[in-house]
Order: C-alpha cells, then sequence, then structure tokens
C-alpha cells in the first residue's frame, strides 16, 4: 500500500488506505519536535487550488561514489604519491563540469584518490597542467582567486556543520567550516584551523614561468579525524561500511602571459576577468558547491587497498528517504513562493497516495517553518504499528 500521511491535530490519516492511526508524541532524536499543525483556515483539501503539480522525487543522477580502503603503511605526506598505498588506491573518475556531463569537458584531466587509518582521512590528486601557476602565500587567504583542489567533508550528511579545505599550487592553505551552507546564511569560520592538517604538492614543471609547457602537479593531504569529531555528527574514525558525503572541486583561471614573464588571468571584451572554471568529482548540477545534499558518497572499507580493490559500494539505507525528503524540501520551498507560506498538507505538495514510494509523511508547523517527518520502517501489525526510525527535514535543508 502506498501512503502519505497527512498530520491533522493528533493523528495522522493515511492517504490511499483504509485506516487511521493515533501518534503519541512526535519526532524523537536530539531535537525536541514541535507539535503537530492542527486544521485551521490554511489546511487545504485535497481538492483545494493552493496546490503544486504533480510531485516527483528528484534524484541525484550522477552523483558519484567511491570505496575508501585502509593503508597499513604509513604515507608520508610530500604530494609525490609514489608509495604502495597510493598505486594501489582506484582512481577516481575524471572530473567533470560542476553542472554536470551535458557540459563542456574539462579541458585539463583531474582525478583523486582515497585512504584512511585509524588517524587520518587521506586525500590524493593528480592535475594536469600546462601553465603551472600561483600566486596567494598567505595561510587563509581566498585560495580560490588563483588555480586550486578544494576537498568537501559532511560526515553524516545533514548539510550542516562540515568542513572545507582548499590549496593552491604553492601549497597555501584555507580550512573553514561551515555552520550551514551559505544559501541559510553560514556562517563560515575563517578563523578556523585544522589541528594535525598536513598537506604538500609536487610539481611536475615550473612555477609562474610562460617560457615552458608544464605536465601538472599532485597533491597529498592528511586531515586527522579527531579534527572532525566536533563536527561530524557519527563516530571517528568510521567504521565498516560507514558512507560519508564528500565532494572535491578543482577551480581553473585561464590565463595569458605576461611582458614580464609571468601570467595573469584573461580577460573579455568588457575588460573583466573571464568567469573562472569549476571541475569537480561528483557533479551539482549548479554552479555552487554549497549543496552537501548532491555530493558523492564514500564508503569506507576496512580492506587494504593492496587486496585487489573488489569491495563493492553499498549506498546508506536511508538514501532514497533523504532524496525524498528533500525533494519535499525543494516542493515546500516553490509552494511558499508561490502562495507565500509553507504548505501543511502533504497533499497540496502533489502528494495524492498511489505513489511509487510507500513511506508515511508528516508535515508540523514550527515557528520558523515546518518540519517533515518521514516514518522509514515499521513494525507490527496495522492494529498496532510502530515507527522504528524518523527522518526529518527542514525549512533550512537540514537532515537529522
Amino acid at each position: 500500500m502506498s501512503l502519505a500521511l497527512l498530520t491533522l491535530s493528533s493523528c495522522v490519516v493515511v492517504l490511499g488506505g483504509e485506516e487511521e492511526w493515533s501518534v503519541g508524541g512526535h519526532s524523537s532524536g536530539a531535537r525536541s519536535s514541535p507539535a503537530a499543525s492542527t486544521a485551521g483556515p490554511h489546511v487545504a483539501s485535497a481538492e483545494s487550488t493552493e496546490s503544486l503539480g504533480a510531485f516527483v522525487v528528484d534524484h541525484v543522477p550522477e552523483r558519484q561514489s567511491y570505496v575508501a580502503y585502509r593503508t597499513a603503511d604509513e604515507l608520508t605526506i610530500d604530494g609525490r604519491l609514489d608509495e604502495a598505498a597510493w598505486q594501489a588506491a582506484p582512481r577516481t573518475a575524471l572530473f567533470v563540469d560542476i553542472q554536470g556531463g551535458d557540459f563542456p569537458a574539462p579541458r585539463y584531466a583531474t582525478r583523486a584518490r582515497m585512504l584512511w587509518d585509524d588517524e587520518c582521512f587521506y586525500v590524493a590528486a593528480e592535475m594536469q597542467e600546462p601553465h603551472l601557476w600561483g600566486t596567494l602565500t598567505e595561510r587563509d587567504s581566498i585560495i580560490f582567486h588563483d588555480n586550486d583542489f578544494e576537498v568537501f567533508l559532511d560526515p553524516d550528511g545533514d548539510t550542516f556543520d562540515y568542513f572545507e579545505l582548499e590549496i593552491n599550487a604553492l601549497g597555501t592553505e584555507w580550512d573553514l567550516l561551515l555552520e550551514r551552507p551559505y544559501r541559510n546564511g553560514g556562517p563560515a569560520l575563517h578563523e578556523y584551523d585544522t589541528p594535525g592538517l598536513r598537506s604538500a604538492v609536487h610539481l611536475d614543471g615550473t612555477l609562474n614561468d610562460p617560457s615552458d609547457v608544464d605536465r601538472g602537479w599532485t597533491m597529498e593531504i592528511a586531515i586527522p579525524f579527531a579534527a572532525l569529531r566536533a563536527i561530524a555528527g557519527r563516530p571517528v574514525p568510521p567504521a565498516d561500511g560507514d558512507v560519508w558525503w564528500v565532494n572535491f572541486s578543482r577551480v581553473q583561471w585561464q590565463l595569458d602571459a605576461t611582458e614580464a614573464g609571468g601570467y595573469q588571468k584573461r580577460v573579455g571584451a568588457d575588460g573583466k576577468h573571464l568567469p573562472e572554471d569549476n571541475w569537480v568529482w561528483s557533479p551539482q548540477g549548479v554552479i555552487a558547491m554549497h549543496e552537501p545534499e548532491t555530493w558523492g558518497l564514500v564508503m569506507f572499507a576496512t580492506e587494504t587497498s593492496d587486496l585487489g580493490g573488489g569491495r563493492a559500494f553499498e549506498a546508506p539505507d536511508d538514501l532514497e528517504h533523504r532524496e525524498f525528503l528533500r525533494s519535499i524540501y525543494e516542493a515546500q520551498h516553490a509552494f511558499r513562493a508561490k502562495f507565500g507560506r509553507f504548505a501543511e498538507d502533504p497533499r497540496q505538495l502533489g502528494l495524492r497516495g498511489g505513489e511509487a514510494w510507500d513511506w508515511p509523511l508528516e508535515l508540523h508547523a514550527t515557528p520558523s517553518g515546518f518540519e517533515a517527518v518521514l516514518v522509514m520502517q515499521q513494525q507490527g501489525s496495522s492494529a498496532g504499528l510502530t515507527s522504528a526510525k524518523r527522518l526529518h527535514i527542514d525549512e533550512q535543508g537540514h537532515v537529522w
């Protein structure tokens, strides 16, 4: 039976079903949940004209995945990637335009590799580059004003409290934490310095010298799990099979040689710098890295990479549920843009019952907006229905 649940007062109505069941209390977990919205002048009936069209779950079709293997060897962080552990680690697919595979392919190849042990998450990058260039030498400069490589980590996939690191060809680092995405006001904690962070760059060519053609640069990064503990939202180091939300970006500017023998950013007919290219591991669909829900997925495996790398990736059990809730979030904001408020009835969002999904949904009005709750599993008979797990999203896109 396909279910979509409508919260009215203290009961939940099963759309498309044959019975009703009362809810004794609301969400469990770290946050206290608001009371369910009561029927009132803003609760539309199924026939209300205040509704959207057919509801569509917005999956992330180009989302990339990767199995990160353990390393039993101590890695020397020198940027060279010549250790056996790195040679055995699988490479990611070639990076693509941030908007996806339908956009022009990057001019230069980029790939990444990942490893881990009890202390650190290790990232390696290999970047083809005929014109090695860098200008910024002060830590925590806005590094993407140079060509750079960037790392984004959201261990629990809640879209809040995540880590970002940017490094240029000079090895200058900019590390920061974000309490929430910029679309929700941030803030970004620029003053954060990652305890124990190690990184190194190796240049295969000459920096800032247009008289020759360079081959590229490689990068090696060790991010201590202990430094991520406060934002991880889950145990670190990870356990076998744990999956993190991760993405990598390469910012690339078009350059011209100068008469003085260096490089400068290319300008257009309007006299302004041409926009930078953004090449990523897992496409975002838009020119914005700070949408963590669309990042790639990295599964941690306790096998070492020298065993052949045959472990299959396994997505989180709740990935489809998260994508469903994200679609509820998008539909809520579309409804608000059209009608000036958030919907209080799932039917206003196009949920009519009988859809492909069978996950009961509750909508709650809150002082700040809304909270949608998905009952992921059900146990017991229809007479004694109980929920095993509840997944939430609010008007800011926070998932818990």
